[in-house]
């Protein structure tokens, strides 16, 4: 899975026409339409176990989300911090599977969010690249974030996105090089992700002042229109309002995790994440007024 560094093979532009819109893009355009960033939510798929994770994800775009990020649960995952790791810990130990995944993806899709998952490089291996994109796109789904994967060691990942038309949103981070962002921009499509610090997944009480900074870089080596969403330790309104002013897009997951996590029972769970949706595109609101 080779790839050449500032080679641009055919395929891997970040832009793509109005005609062939994917449900990720369309999410975002419309957003941008209405003067906003858009509301990216997050939740690991079977948490705390699959049916229950449906209901979750449903309350989530009641109150506001845009897009859905479904994760595919992982036994190592180095990015994610200790109330993510409890959520896919939980799935885990439910015995969720990757076809239970796509399942949680088509139950996202049918909500009329966007879906998307979000997923460490080795289950797509193990499950087969082409596969998995193809069940996948016929699962409704519109893209995957890949968060250990670069563009060099992708051309696999290239070939079968572009086969089936699903988005693949690579990383960058306030460490990137402009080399590397210009490399990451080029080979992302639907939006590119900044993690707005270094480090592991987790509310804070602050968001990170490298946050804006690398939004400005990464959209000066971004092809035109290709949306920058922030995410990482983005807890409540406040925060999402002051990344709704710079970013196209406000990624937030633990703060949905915790409100679950922290639940007696499912409809507690529900009530409580839908409540912090609404807060949270309440924010994203107010930040481009602001």
């Amino acid at each position: 899975m080779s790839g050449v560094i500032g080679t641009e093979p055919a395929g891997r532009s970040g832009g793509q026409g109005a005609a062939d819109q994917t449900a990720l893009q369309a999410a975002l355009a419309a957003a941008k339409a209405q003067g906003r960033a858009a509301l990216v939510g997050y939740l690991p798929a079977g948490f705390p176990d699959v049916e229950s994770s449906i209901a979750v994800i449903e309350a989530m775009v009641e109150g506001g989300c845009d897009v859905i990020e479904v994760g595919l649960p992982y036994s190592d995952p180095t990015m994610d911090g200790p109330s993510i790791q409890r959520a896919a810990a939980t799935a885990l130990a439910a015995g969720t599977t990757p076809p239970d995944v796509l399942r949680v993806v088509e139950a996202a899709a049918a909500t009329g969010a966007a879906a998307l998952v979000m997923t460490y490089w080795n289950p797509v291996e193990r499950y087969g690249v082409d596969r998995f994109c193809a069940d996948l796109a016929a699962a409704g789904g519109s893209g995957v974030i890949t968060p250990d994967l670069i563009p060099e060691e992708a051309d696999e990942w290239f070939a079968a996105t572009d086969a089936t038309g699903l988005d693949r949103i690579f990383l960058v981070a306030p460490s990137s090089s402009d080399r590397r962002l210009d490399l990451t921009a080029r080979a992302s499509r639907g939006f590119v992700y900044a993690a707005s610090l270094m480090g592991v997944t987790g509310t804070r009480a602050q968001v990170s002042g490298a946050a804006e900074k690398l939004v400005a870089r990464t959209r000066a080596a971004a092809p035109e229109g290709l949306p920058v969403c922030v995410g990482l330790g983005i807890s409540n309104g406040g925060q999402a309002a002051e990344v709704a002013s710079y970013a196209d897009g406000v990624i937030v997951g633990t703060g949905f995790c915790e409100r679950v996590l922290d639940a007696p029972d499912l409809r507690t769970a529900t009530v409580a994440v839908r409540a912090f949706a609404a807060e949270l595109a309440q924010g994203i609101r107010l930040g481009r007024e602001d």
